[in-house]
């Protein structure tokens, strides 16, 4: 009996980089560049993200596709990307709590200019023990040697 299997990408980005900006350490590696995108969707209560240093990872061609229900996704440019990212910000009253998605693990692959890493994450607000996990699948190219 041949088994079928759906693949579903929780997120994709289908090209990711880092444009016009001094190479930190952190971000010369695909790995690196993931975890800058966390640490930046990462903030304490009072603050928000610093959406133009996120807009800086992504190629202007990159794809975001979210999962918005159990059999729903949603793509979107980078530009929708950052406003769904306000508006569950907004909706939520994440301001006044602060919001934390951080990397329990990845699994990356890397073949010459292309990199897959898959990211398993945990999210929730600070003033609450309870957390989200997910799994993130990212598709990174290398350009121009960034």
């Amino acid at each position: 009996m041949r088994r079928q299997y759906l693949v579903l990408l929780v997120l994709a980005v289908s090209v990711v980089g880092v444009q016009g900006q001094e190479h930190d350490e952190a971000l010369t590696t695909a790995e690196g560049v993931v975890a800058e995108l966390y640490d930046l969707v990462t903030f304490e209560a009072g603050t928000s993200p610093d959406w133009n240093r996120a807009r800086s990872l992504f190629l202007p061609e990159a794809v975001v596709v979210l999962r918005t229900s159990r059999e729903g996704t949603t793509q979107f440019t980078v530009e929708g990307w950052v406003e769904d990212f306000e508006n569950f910000i907004a909706s939520q009253n994440v301001v006044e709590r602060g919001f934390d998605e951080s990397i329990v693990s990845t699994h990356p692959w890397v073949f010459k200019d292309v990199a897959h890493i898959l990211v398993l994450y945990a999210a929730g607000f600070p003033d609450d023990e309870r957390r989200q996990y997910g799994i993130d699948s990212f598709q990174l190219v290398k350009r121009d040697g960034r």
